[in-house]
């Protein structure tokens, strides 16, 4: 009872110290409120509004039926150019795609001559060039075959394929680009709480107190971790309400209950971690700077941009000692599937496991650091 009320007034200790440091607190809000929305309104990773350019030297029934297909708002009205025009304006980037649509097109596809259609495309914009092109096969490869339909009866496909999208139906980027990020900035704010009040005790010299006090390691680090952890469940709960759900319109289909519990656990994993990264370093420049690769790796390699499934076996092996691989994933079935605890509690037990690993080592470090003062 004596390390619960010790360990409980540590805590409160911190809540203190963190509301009277306005960049800290700044921070916090900054970056789940602004910098969450901007980044999932602003940041368009499917097909909308793209410049396209059309070369018709067929000039032709057909050739002006294709112009016309290219409709909002996947794609602004076609402009056209010349044959001479392509390249400049490829080099100049005021197209994405060009459409070169060649001489008696629609002679030769009447005689049956496999007439080539020639697509260009700027990749530099990777991901919208890689759909639009998709895109722009499909509407020229259906508008020609209604063109060679006129007149003939309609006949019965031998199969038909329907296409059902379940959990994000309009295909909305903001969907996941929003919770995606505040996942991200979760294991940011952690790291960098926990780590900053470490070195906050020792730059302000109330370490020293700490010390001739009749306080363990233990009760210190364990009352960093859920001071800051608090703070930042309570930021994300509330993004999650105002920014996402109110502010950017996503719907979250699961419990808050449940998610908010694995945040929990998930929080103790990346505070402990804050507090080892901590333990390295004597300064927040030194601090800031042992930070950014752990969270480049972390936030791009966890499944939260890029499907693990897509990266290479030995780094999908290596990244599941990341509690962020796990926490994707829990969080994805709870808030878009509206998984239950039955599904994700693997999840959540393979996090609670890294996390205890990561407050040993963390513990062991931070120990040796108090005893050498």
């Amino acid at each position: 009872m004596r390390a619960l009320l010790i360990i409980l007034r540590l805590g409160i200790k911190e809540i203190y110290s963190l509301a009277r440091d306005p960049v800290l607190m700044g921070l916090i809000v900054y970056t789940f409120s602004v910098s969450i929305y901007t980044v999932a309104d602003g940041v368009e990773t499917e097909l909308r509004d793209a410049a396209v350019a059309i070369v018709d030297e067929d000039d032709s029934a057909l050739s002006h039926r294709l112009r016309g297909a290219f409709l909002p708002p996947y794609f602004k009205p076609p402009a056209i150019i010349g044959i001479d025009e392509v390249d400049r304006a490829l080099d100049k980037g005021l197209y994405t795609f060009v459409v070169d649509i060649p001489a008696n097109l629609e002679a030769d596809i009447q005689r049956r001559r496999g007439p080539v259609i020639q697509l260009s495309v700027d990749a530099t914009a990777m991901s919208i060039a890689g759909n639009g092109a998709g895109y722009i096969s499909e509407i020229l490869t259906e508008e020609i075959a209604k063109f060679m339909s006129r007149g003939e009866p309609d006949t019965e496909p031998p199969a038909l394929l329907k296409v059902r999208v379940k959990y994000n139906p309009n295909l909305e980027a903001v969907r996941f680009n929003a919770v995606m990020e505040v996942i991200n900035n979760i294991v940011v704010m952690a790291i960098i709480l926990t780590g900053a009040a470490v070195i906050r005790e020792r730059e302000h010299g109330t370490i020293e107190h700490l010390l001739v006090m009749p306080v363990s390691a233990a009760e210190i680090m364990i009352s960093k971790i859920w001071a800051n952890g608090l703070v930042i469940l309570l930021a994300v709960l509330l993004s999650l309400e105002f920014v996402v759900r109110r502010g950017l319109g996503v719907p979250l289909y699961g419990s808050m209950e449940l998610f908010a519990a694995g945040a929990c656990i998930f929080l103790f994993c990346v505070t402990a971690l804050g507090i080892m990264l901590a333990t390295f370093t004597h300064s927040m420049p030194q601090f800031a700077l042992l930070c950014i690769p752990v969270f480049v790796v972390i936030n791009l390699l966890s499944g939260g941009h890029t499907p693990l499934e897509s990266m290479p076996e030995i780094l999908q092996t290596v990244m599941q000692v990341s509690p962020s691989t796990h926490f994707i994933r829990f969080s994805q079935a709870v808030i878009y599937r509206d998984a239950t605890l039955g599904a994700v509690w693997p999840e959540l037990a393979i996090m609670l496991l890294i996390g205890c690993v990561f407050f040993a080592f963390a513990f062991v470090r931070f120990r040796a650091s108090m005893a050498a003062r």
